[in-house]
């Protein structure tokens, strides 16, 4: 059940941005007390749907502009007190981690499994599309890891994943990390600060 004060948070754990993005509202909502509503995504979808341009990015990069967000990763990275690297597996198959991440929602274990997926992905390097890491991760995180393989292969887990797939896209989502204050969209992690004031100065 929602309170009055919270945020809608759609994410996809194969972004840097978006672990960076985690990190931080997990403080924020602390320091303002609102509640988190969990929105795991397949941001692949979203892109092939309304972001296209991502794809010819990755293909003709521009070596000014991939410089600079390389070192713009970075520092936030530092801001954020995270370690980020750029895994040899990029973009990567993240379906059975996201629904992973509906199980654990459901579980009540998401920010520790989420936390423990993107420092496995982002931290380590870790191919996080495969079954057996993934397992193993929800072992650490609470979870009983017979339960998560079979909720990961459900129907159920599949048919949701699309669900907040084609919500934040039906909303005019583009990307993750996607917040919503009540109607209000921000994107990326670079919009933290205004979503911070739009919930202590009440922009609805």
């Amino acid at each position: 059940m929602k309170n009055s004060n919270y945020i809608e948070f759609y994410f996809d754990c194969s972004s840097p941005w978006t672990y960076l993005a985690f990190t931080e509202i997990l403080e924020l909502s602390k320091r303002l007390n609102f509640e988190i509503i969990w929105k795991p995504i397949l941001v692949g979808g979203v892109f092939n749907n309304v972001n296209k341009d991502v794809y010819e990015f990755r293909k003709n990069p521009n070596p000014l502009k991939l410089d600079y967000s390389n070192r713009d990763l970075q520092l936030w990275a530092k801001v954020r007190k995270i370690k980020i690297i750029m895994p040899e597996i990029f973009p990567i198959n993240s379906v059975k981690a996201m629904r992973g991440c509906l199980f654990a929602d459901q579980k009540n274990c998401l920010v520790s499994f989420a936390k423990n997926v993107f420092k496995a992905y982002w931290g380590s390097g870790l191919d996080i599309s495969q079954e057996n890491l993934l397992l193993e991760i929800a072992s650490n995180s609470g979870l009983k890891p017979y339960d998560f393989r079979r909720y990961v292969e459900s129907q159920e887990a599949k048919d949701l994943l699309i669900k907040n797939t084609k919500e934040l896209i039906e909303r005019g989502g583009f990307g993750s990390p996607t917040f919503f204050y009540h109607k209000q969209m921000f994107f990326g992690n670079d919009r933290m600060h205004l979503l911070e004031q739009a919930i202590i100065n009440k922009f609805i």
